[in-house]
């Protein structure tokens, strides 16, 4: 449940977009900081399920997976995640839990952020 409050909490809120002067300013000597969040841009999240990203490759060749969650809990945390994103205000879609797919974007901007939850 912490984890999920606080994952949810700082995906919503979370200062990553420009501001409306229009320049994404992300060093301090470009005079200023990225200012707004999701929820004040009106923008939306697009949350996909992926187990890979719980691979750990530090002994052999092969990801170990021992670390994921137990798939039908995982499931439930995934849908957990986007109930609470949504009651936060945050317009959500989202992709097929445990599916194969192909998703495309485009990353608009030089900054790519990881949230860890394990530390709330």
């Amino acid at each position: 449940e912490a984890y999920l409050d606080f994952t949810v909490r700082k995906v919503a809120n979370l200062r990553v977009f420009e501001d409306e002067g229009g320049k994404m300013r992300v060093f301090e000597d470009e005079g200023g900081k990225m200012n707004l969040s999701v929820k004040d841009t009106g923008g939306e999240a697009l949350v996909v399920s992926q187990f890979t990203l719980a691979g750990n490759v530090r002994k052999g060749n092969r990801p170990s997976f021992d670390a994921a969650e137990e798939p039908h809990r995982a499931e439930a945390m995934y849908l957990e995640f986007v109930k609470r994103l949504k009651a936060e205000g945050v317009r959500t879609s989202t992709g097929e839990f445990a599916a194969r797919m192909a998703v495309s974007l485009v990353n608009d901007g030089p900054v790519t952020i990881i949230i860890e939850s394990r530390k709330p």
